[in-house]
């Protein structure tokens, strides 16, 4: 197995479950006491969302692309990023390094055009939502419309995923709400839906949803598994 760095903490809830998913698929393909090697550099979220908010996308870039050398000067051979909204600066990570950034829209791009969706549902955070970087990258590798909630259903999705799901808090009010902002998404023409933030699945885990659902953590950690696996 190939040795993969995890830039996590943002927020550590789904960084948990990056780390629990990929020992668990590593158990389930080779069995015994296996398990991932990874390095994993958690940072503090705190300082990063307060970037996020005021706009200072630079820095928060620069941030992650030090914490990103660390990880390969310590050996590791790609990365993942456990988060979908700072993929807006992943460019200034793959600058700054000279091994792979495992990007999670393809990982979710991937997905949709397996399953042969062209329109799709985006749950996340306002900034993953309403920004080009995700849209863009689905539009013009894949083919797949998004679409997202409206302006008040953004600002209520965001709110809980900062104030609630980031601070482990997985509310029936906001499941139901969130529940109600897909099937509106579904009347509009989604064929599926992208948890966009990697909490998010941990919110509607188990749940039956008006469309079907496509885990961004989940798929993520699918294509982390293969590069460690080497195939």
């Amino acid at each position: 197995m190939r040795l993969l760095g995890v830039l996590g903490g943002m927020s550590w809830e789904s960084t948990v479950t990056y780390y629990q998913l990929l020992n668990r698929g590593v158990r389930e393909r080779l069995g015994g006491l296996h398990s991932a090697p990874l390095l994993l550099h958690s940072v503090d979220f705190a300082g990063i969302a307060a970037l996020q908010h005021a706009g200072d996308w630079d820095e928060a870039g620069r941030q992650l692309a030090s914490a990103a050398q660390g990880l390969e000067r310590a050996g590791a051979g790609a990365l993942l990023l456990a988060t979908n909204t700072m993929h807006k600066v992943a460019a200034a990570i793959e600058a700054a390094v000279d091994i792979p950034l495992l990007h999670i829209g393809d990982a979710v791009g991937e997905a949709l055009r397996a399953q042969g969706v062209t329109r799709a549902a985006l749950l996340g955070t306002r900034f993953t939502m309403q920004e080009a970087f995700y849209r863009e990258r689905l539009g013009e590798r894949y083919g797949i419309e998004v679409l997202v909630p409206d302006a008040a259903g953004m600002e209520e999705i965001d709110r809980v995923i900062y104030q609630e799901l980031c601070q482990g808090r997985f509310l029936d009010a906001s499941r139901a709400f969130y529940l109600d902002e897909l099937e509106r998404l579904k009347d509009r023409g989604a064929q599926a839906a992208i948890l966009g933030c990697t909490e998010i699945g941990l919110l509607l885990e188990g749940v039956e949803a008006p469309l079907p659902l496509v885990d961004s953590g989940e798929r993520h950690v699918a294509m982390g598994l293969e590069w460690l696996l080497g195939r």
